[in-house]
């Protein structure tokens, strides 16, 4: 059975050990992160927060993490050094989700936002980096596992917080949230330290910096690499508006319980779980813009319809379904990043990437908590699927002959 999997993926399974490692990183990232959104209507019901400093906390979020991402993709292409990156990510973010079990003022769990916002996009550039330049060939597929394990974090954090708040506070959900944070770190540095060798391509002097410097600044005026971004920060705004709104929608609109809120918020990463590996791989054979193509355009349809549901279990049927097709194509994503550039400079690639994202999702948050607060929770959905058509069109301007 191992070896089919070799086979259909076009890797032998002995050698997908690392990327499963740098997924199981991924994953605890994204368990911090989704432990920040789902706690986020306890924390703003227990200090009185709207939805519009609901918003202005995940903008802040988002600031912290545009940052960190641009700081680590110039070091991670400087030093070559990928994996003490991602330890330090990973350490910084378990360290701020254990410390928001400790505190309740307004002020003090700002700052551990920013850390945990950082922490969020440390890791990005040189785990995408560390990725692409292990699996050349194979960037979809690696990229895909990467996602997929994301998704599982995304999965099992919503269930987790759901049963932990129907026994403890949001603070000790927290506590008990940071643990397996630490134990993933653990793992990760034991068994990838050894490899954390300085990449011999990087910058090492003033004439090859001054030819990095070049390097970045033609990605950064390339009009694909542009539109790529672009569109990107497009389809993660509709994935963090969910993350923000959905839970509020349940709590305060539908009146669901904590358990409810999770089991729902668990079915959106499901269907990611599913999709991101086949995505990847299929990726890899057809090429990015036909799959980029359709997970859009299926994320652009359910997330209009869905404020149509009225039975608690179509809903969830939605909500899968738009998962598989929101989380589908963000592999796919910066996979096709990583065709367009070289390889020397991935990690400042991904830091414009996901800078794009984080800028441009730290705008539009607050002004979803502004619609929510004038025109109700319902006409912030329609405002997503007006993003994910935008992304559409985008994806019909790039060029066809660059993957």
């Amino acid at each position: 059975m191992l070896e089919s999997v070799g086979r259909l993926t076009g890797v032998p399974w002995a050698k997908q050990g690392p990327a499963f490692l740098v997924g199981l990183g991924h994953g605890a990232t994204h368990w911090m992160a989704a432990f920040f959104y789902l706690l986020l209507p306890f924390i703003a019901k227990d200090i009185g927060l709207s939805y519009t400093d609901a918003g202005l906390l995940v903008s802040i979020f988002h600031l912290s993490s545009l940052v960190a991402n641009f700081g680590s993709g110039l070091m991670v292409d400087i030093t070559g050094r990928r994996i003490v990156f991602q330890v330090v990510s990973l350490i910084v973010g378990g360290a701020a989700l254990l410390a928001f079990g400790l505190v309740r003022e307004f002020l003090v769990l700002t700052v551990l936002v920013i850390l945990l916002g950082a922490s969020n996009n440390l890791w990005h550039p040189p785990a995408i980096a560390f990725l692409s330049d292990r699996y050349p060939g194979n960037r979809g597929y690696a990229l895909s596992v990467h996602a997929l394990c994301a998704n599982l974090g995304d999965t099992i954090a919503p269930l987790a917080v759901g049963a932990l708040l129907l026994i403890l506070t949001w603070q000790g959900t927290a506590v008990i949230g940071a643990a397996p944070v630490f134990l993933v770190t653990l793992i990760f540095a034991l068994c990838l330290f050894k490899s954390d060798q300085p990449d011999r391509t990087g910058p090492t002097n003033r004439l090859d910096f001054r030819h990095y410097l070049a390097q970045v600044g033609g990605i950064a005026r390339d009009r694909t690499i542009l539109g790529l971004c672009l569109m990107s920060a497009m389809r993660n705004i509709a994935q963090n508006g969910l993350y923000v709104f959905l839970p509020l929608y349940l709590i305060n609109e539908l009146g669901s319980g904590p358990l409810w809120m999770g089991i729902t918020m668990t079915a959106l990463q499901i269907g990611g779980l599913v999709a991101a590996p086949v995505a990847g791989a299929w990726s890899d054979r057809i090429g990015r813009r036909p799959v980029v193509l359709a997970g859009l355009t299926t994320t652009t349809i359910v997330i209009a319809a869905m404020t149509f549901a009225q039975n608690d279990i179509v809903l969830v049927v939605a909500v899968s379904l738009l998962g598989f097709a929101l989380f589908a194509v963000r592999p796919v994503i910066h996979s096709w990043m990583m065709d367009l550039v070289p390889r020397e400079i991935a990690g400042s690639a991904t830091s414009i990437l996901f800078g794009t994202q984080a800028l441009l999702t730290m705008i539009m948050m607050p002004v979803g908590g502004l619609i929510a607060d004038h025109y109700g929770l319902h006409m912030v959905f329609y405002c997503l699927a007006g993003t994910i058509l935008l992304a559409n069109l985008i994806v019909y301007w790039l060029p066809a002959n660059r993957q």
